[in-house]
């Protein structure tokens, strides 16, 4: 069966001043979820040791960002996570599961300028979407919520913000459990020369449901820069998890591959 893999390669080390200047202003907008960029997010996460039978769990998001101009004042970010998901054994002697699992589409409605502070922020719905193909790789509930972000950027090549999100399902599968969850990702990044950026999140969630806390700690490193005509950007992490539901992960990689698509 095909599985999913991410094949990085390595960029060229120097570019020229031009293009460092644009790699730059780049990477600080891919550490802003609301900047007015368009990006395509191809990202690969792996975990293991999952379970009694030690499984492993692939996931490919695909997560489009496309934002949308409103007025002089205002922009909506549509950010849409499609994931597709190749498991095994991640149930104890549960055997593979390939397919999509749930969708979950944000707008984020957010102001063009910073706030007198400095602080960048929006605010939106959240959707829940049972796209899953196979009954354990989704919910089976329409969802919906709250979501906001707030970040600041420093001159000094800084970012600190938080994202956060509450989904409680409306309506599905009578069978399956209700839905009440909150995400929460307080994040840092710092930007070097050259396009490069190195960042650390914390990607917990809290399943009101279960009762349960999932705190995995990421930390990631990116490049950007330009294949033929196209700016992208390629990135590469570790992931280790603090706190798991039942016998969850140990770690984790992800990797990365970022189509931009920058105002011309």
């Amino acid at each position: 069966m095909w599985k999913l893999t991410t094949i990085v390669a390595v960029a060229a080390a120097c570019l020229p001043a031009h293009a460092q200047d644009s790699a730059d202003e780049l990477a600080k907008q891919l550490s802003n979820p609301v900047a007015s960029l368009i990006s395509v997010p191809l990202q690969y996460n792996a975990d293991f040791n999952i379970g009694s039978e030690d499984g492993t769990k692939q996931l490919l998001n695909v997560q489009p960002v496309i934002p949308t101009s409103l007025s002089d004042d205002w922009n909506l970010i549509t950010r849409v996570i499609v994931p597709v998901v190749h498991q095994d054994d991640v149930f104890g002697n549960s055997g593979s599961q390939f397919g999509l699992g749930d969708t979950t589409p944000t707008l984020f409605f957010s102001p063009k300028a910073p706030t007198s502070g400095g602080w960048i922020w929006g605010v939106g719905p959240v959707f829940l979407l049972p796209t899953a193909t196979d009954d354990v790789l989704g919910a089976e509930k329409w969802g919906v919520g709250p979501s906001a972000l707030a970040l600041k950027q420093t001159p000094g090549g800084w970012t600190v913000g938080v994202l956060a999100n509450h989904i409680w399902s409306v309506a599905g599968e009578d069978a399956r459990a209700d839905v009440s969850a909150t995400f929460l990702q307080p994040f840092l990044a710092r930007q070097l020369s050259g396009g490069r950026t190195l960042s650390f999140n914390l990607e917990s969630s809290y399943d009101w449901k279960g009762d349960a806390w999932n705190v995995p700690v990421n930390i990631g490193y990116s490049k950007v820069t330009k294949w033929g005509g196209q700016m992208l950007s390629l990135a590469g992490g570790v992931r280790y998890y603090l706190e798991t539901p039942g016998d969850g992960p140990d770690w984790g990689v992800r990797f990365t591959l970022t189509l931009l698509y920058p105002e011309r």
